[in-house]
């Protein structure tokens, strides 16, 4: 069975968590989110609040994911400021294990160096500090590194997600299930 970590900081962008979440819990996917505080129940930007399974804090130091997802939003700015998240983010991409980031957390993989000369996409507001941006691409693969562009795009990266994780066909299969 294959496995994703979603790390989330207090602010974090809810359609961008909860539909890829989602998405991949039904194609079967172990989904463990982890809270970036010490807190398991952690606020996004519009004032809901999701309990997380654990605390990033509580993950064995040095396991591994087939899949670390970070989620966008306002939130975004603590995921850059925690020295833990640079280290897992490098720690998955030195495997060759999948990352994948929307709306401004690409600049996490760009503060980790992961986006020189790759093809990437983003949120518009981030676009002064990666001006790469294919602003024009709802999700963009290369390589290992998916990342998307915001809420809006949340349920095509969710079945992106599952696409890479599962199968083809599995993300076929929910896309028609949920009528995408």
């Amino acid at each position: 069975m294959a496995t994703a970590l979603v790390i989330l900081p207090e602010g974090f962008e809810e359609l961008e968590a909860v539909a890829p979440i989602d998405l991949l819990r039904r194609a079967g996917v172990e989904v463990t989110v982890a809270s970036l505080g010490d807190n398991r129940s952690v606020t996004g930007r519009n004032a809901i609040t999701l309990h997380t399974d654990t605390t990033l804090a509580a993950i064995e130091s040095g396991r591994l994911f087939d899949l670390l997802f970070l989620p966008g939003g306002p939130g975004v700015r603590h995921l850059r400021a925690d020295p833990r998240v640079r280290t897992t983010v490098l720690a998955h991409h030195a495997a060759d294990r999948w990352l994948a980031a929307i709306c401004a957390a690409p600049t996490v993989l760009h503060d980790a160096g992961l986006l020189a000369g790759r093809r990437y996409t983003a949120h518009f507001s981030v676009a002064n500090e990666l001006p790469a941006i294919l602003a024009d691409e709802r999700t963009v693969t290369d390589g290992r590194l998916l990342t998307s562009r915001g809420a809006g795009t949340a349920t095509d990266f969710g079945l992106l997600l599952v696409e890479k994780l599962v199968s083809q066909e599995k993300s076929r299969e929910i896309a028609q299930s949920i009528c995408a």
